[in-house]
């Protein structure tokens, strides 16, 4: 800015440029006022939606019963947030060249590299000219700058043509014709990798049948659910035996998981479904460093009962975490045959109860609970990944006088809270679990929880969701064979299509029984 009128010039190429540069001036002040407002806006903006997100969470959370969201709808409406504001800022970027520029190079920083095993389709784009302005002469390579996208095509369908010529003698004696490979749907359309792709859409992506018949159908392939589901069979059928030894190796572990969850399942006869359930096992030793493969099992039984927990865990003798379901009771008397299985009980559970009472509004008791819990998880964090013997070891020096104090504050608390209070029934569920809570502390190998097998439950109540029930007893059955070996592919960090593709072809190729246990998925990952 001018000070006073003596400071202006007395030429006039003096005075044009005080001009220009007050003008440059005002537009540099300009177009930062602008840049702040944009700033402010977009600041703004994401003031707002993160609002949203915490609202949504604390409805998810803290809400009414019949207003309270699931997992998978909590997802949801973040997905859509996160929708909106990339489609804000991809408006902005139209709108602002200098942004774009700016954008695409934080996208090129942050992207990290595509997987060396995808195919690549080379695009060259050549200069429309490529001579000399200068002398005409041909300009030649002096460099390139390269660029990868990630590219898809989305359910391509192709027929494989099988040809076998036949080769006859002149003479017409001989006759020469390579035999048929044999196939898993003996004079059927499909391959085994086209049923490894749908066994896997349904059990790993969790689309029901129906729904995949309709993509067949867009592409002009009249498939019917049937069609497909007696594939699905076939499938089941010939990974049967892989299955039955996925069972045998689990149950030859010395510490398993496992938990049940509802499978309905179609009742004929009375036209409604009746109750099953299906049942879990799992094995996971990654947490204390363990070398074993993780894996695990699905069963169906058509009840919850102690007998049903006999059969599942038939011939295993060892550790068992669960949450504190009495059926698994049965499996500590002293009678049983192959000895007694110890039961370690999980602490998510107890402070779960604790969390629901707090959800409701101000539990001082509930919270102090929560609290003490938490001291415990925090101490498991500090050793997730260290040997068995190094973990117990800082159990026994840190969490027993933890567990110790609750223990104590919960029988001090039960003289003085009134027996119909919801944090009364917590922590009598908690002391009457005591000896199975505390059995971590004394076992470097035992997690403090089941949420192992809590997670390995999920893909079973997501297809259950989708599916809303079984057909039958043995569909059932069917379901959870496909549905341990595709998970057990995951665990293991295997491309549960590209397993499939290779076990089926090599079972329909006779396989020898006697090598089954180089088709686990664990193998199939060391041989890659």
């Amino acid at each position: 800015m001018i000070a006073s009128p003596d400071a202006l010039p007395n030429d006039v190429n003096g005075l044009r440029a005080l001009v220009l540069a007050e003008q440059v001036a005002k537009r540099l002040l300009m177009e930062e006022r602008d840049g702040l407002a944009a700033e402010r806006d977009a600041l703004n903006a994401a003031n707002e939606k993160l609002h949203h997100i915490i609202a949504v969470l604390r409805r998810a959370r803290f809400g009414r019963k019949s207003e309270r969201l699931s997992e998978d709808q909590l997802a949801l409406v973040l997905e859509e947030l996160e929708t909106d504001s990339a489609k804000a800022e991809a408006e902005e970027e139209k709108k602002d060249e200098k942004l774009k520029r700016a954008q695409a190079k934080k996208r090129r920083a942050n992207r990290g590299a595509l997987p060396s095993h995808l195919q690549r389709i080379e695009q060259i784009i050549e200069p429309e000219n490529t001579l000399c302005p200068c002398c005409g002469k041909a300009m030649h390579v002096i460099g390139e700058e390269r660029s990868e996208r990630l590219d898809k095509i989305p359910a391509v369908f192709r027929v494989i043509v099988t040809r076998r010529p036949k080769y006859a003698c002149p003479c017409g004696e001989a006759v020469a014709q390579a035999p048929a490979p044999p196939r898993l749907i003996e004079g059927g359309i499909p391959t085994e990798a086209l049923i490894a792709d749908f066994v896997v859409s349904k059990y790993a992506n969790h689309l029901p049948l129906y729904r995949q018949a309709q993509i067949f159908s867009r592409q002009g392939i009249p498939l019917d659910r049937s069609t497909l589901a007696s594939w699905a069979g076939a499938a089941a059928a010939e990974l049967q035996p892989v299955y039955e030894r996925l069972v045998v190796i689990l149950k030859g572990m010395d510490k398993l998981f496992a938990d049940e969850t509802r499978c309905p399942v179609l009742d004929p006869g009375r036209g409604k479904t009746k109750p099953g359930y299906f049942w879990a096992l799992a094995c996971d030793d990654r947490p204390w460093g363990g070398k074993t493969p993780p894996a695990v099992i699905y069963s169906y039984a058509p009840g919850r009962g102690g007998k049903h927990v006999e059969t599942l865990l038939e011939g295993f003798s060892g550790v068992l975490q669960v949450d504190g379901y009495d059926g698994y009771n049965i499996l500590v008397r002293p009678g049983r045959r192959g000895g007694p299985v110890t039961l370690a009980y999980c602490w998510a559970h107890l402070r779960r109860r604790f969390y629901e009472i707090a959800a409701k509004g101000p539990a001082p008791i509930a919270q102090e609970a929560l609290e003490r819990i938490r001291r415990l998880y925090k101490i498991e964090d500090d050793i997730r990944g260290r040997p068995p013997e190094e973990r117990r070891a800082v159990r026994q020096a840190r969490s027993r006088l933890e567990v110790e104090n609750l223990k104590s504050w919960f029988e001090d608390c039960l003289k003085r809270v009134s027996k119909s209070s919801p944090v009364r029934d917590a922590m009598q569920y908690g002391l009457n679990q005591w000896n199975g809570l505390i059995r971590f502390l004394d076992d470097g190998r035992i997690e403090i929880d089941s949420n192992t097998i809590e997670r390995s439950m999920r893909p079973i109540a997501l297809n259950r969701k989708n599916s809303l029930f079984a057909g039958h007893d043995q569909g059932a059955q069917n379901w959870a064979c496909l549905a341990s070996l595709v998970e057990t592919c995951k665990l293991n960090g295997v491309n549960p299509n590209a397993w499939l593709t290779d076990v089926l072809t090599k079972l329909v190729n006779r396989w020898p029984a006697r090598r089954i246990d180089e088709l686990m998925p664990w193998a199939y990952a060391a041989a890659l």
